[in-house]
């Protein structure tokens, strides 16, 4: 199958260094990854118990393209800082994940002013 070849080829390979080194570095949420991705998986009409190589599969995917993604954020900016501007610039061209961005940042700001309001309210 082409596209889990493609998941081999990374560019560290050279390096000595694959992208099961780079999945190590989640080796603590990995757990709490793979219920998620089986959770999405069910919500989007899959089995409860999905078939533990296709969870494994998208897992694998989800984090090349998280790792891919700030590693291109971080040769943007400010070297060795990923922030939400870095991010933004990234997507620009791509209207689902621009407005998908920004609708992001935006809850994330009302939740912020809402935990404010409770936090104000205790005093």
């Amino acid at each position: 199958m082409q596209l889990i070849g493609s998941l081999d080829d990374d560019d560290d390979q050279d390096t000595g260094q694959g992208f099961d080194r780079k999945k190590k570095l989640f080796s603590k949420e990995s757990k709490t990854i793979l219920r998620s991705v089986r959770a999405l998986l069910n919500a989007f009409g899959d089995d409860e118990n999905p078939v533990p190589e296709t969870v494994s599969l998208i897992e694998e995917m989800a984090v090349k393209y998280i790792m891919d993604t700030t590693m291109k954020a971080s040769q943007i900016g400010r070297k060795g800082k990923v922030g939400v501007d870095e991010l933004l610039y990234l997507v620009r061209n791509d209207k689902k994940k621009f407005s998908r961005v920004k609708e992001l940042l935006l809850l994330h700001e009302e939740l912020r002013k809402a935990r404010k309001v409770f936090e104000e309210s205790d005093y």
